[in-house]
C-alpha cells in the first residue's frame, strides 16, 4: 500500500482500538517529537471520542480525539502519510462530532507550527503562546 491512497475515517473504541491509537501517537509524539511518554498518555482517553483514519487495506494511519468539554487533541497522522489531507479529515471529521453532540465550543491546544493549518479551518488564537512537553503552542477556539 502506498501514501496517497484514499482513507476512510471511522469512530474508535479506547478500550478495543487502544492498541492502535497507541502506536499511531506513541510513533507521532513520543518518538519523533520527543514528548515524556507520561505526558502523552494523560488518563483522559476513556473519557474521549476518539476517531482513525483507515487507508486503503485497513492500515491505521492517522488519529485524533475529542474530550467531553469540545477541546479537541492528538491529532497524529503517520509520517508517510502527511500532507495528502488525512489531518484535515480526521480535523473536520472531530468538529462534525462536537456539533453532533450539541456541545457549544470547541477549542485545541496547536502546536504553533500547525497554526496556519488550523486557522484554514475556523480556529483563531486566544492568549499568550505556551510551552507544552517542551513544544510551543497556542491556545485556539473554532470561530462560528
Amino acid at each position: 500500500m502506498k501514501p496517497g491512497a484514499a482513507v476512510t475515517i471511522k469512530m474508535a473504541d479506547w478500550s478495543g482500538d487502544q492498541a492502535l491509537l497507541r502506536s499511531i501517537r506513541e510513533a507521532v509524539f513520543v518518538h519523533e517529537q520527543n514528548v515524556p511518554i507520561e505526558l502523552e498518555w494523560d488518563g483522559l482517553d476513556p473519557h474521549c471520542a476518539h476517531v482513525m483514519a483507515y487507508a486503503e487495506g485497513g492500515r491505521a494511519v492517522a488519529t485524533g480525539r475529542l474530550l467531553p468539554s469540545g477541546h479537541i487533541g492528538r491529532i497524529a497522522v503517520l509520517k508517510p502519510w502527511r500532507h495528502q489531507g488525512i489531518g484535515s479529515s480526521v480535523l473536520r471529521t472531530l468538529i462534525a462530532l462536537a456539533e453532533g453532540r450539541g456541545l457549544a465550543s470547541c477549542a485545541l491546544n496547536a502546536q504553533t507550527h500547525a497554526l496556519a493549518f488550523y486557522e484554514r479551518h475556523g480556529f483563531v488564537a486566544q492568549g499568550e503562546e505556551f510551552d507544552e512537553a517542551g513544544i510551543p503552542h497556542q491556545h485556539m477556539v473554532l470561530k462560528r
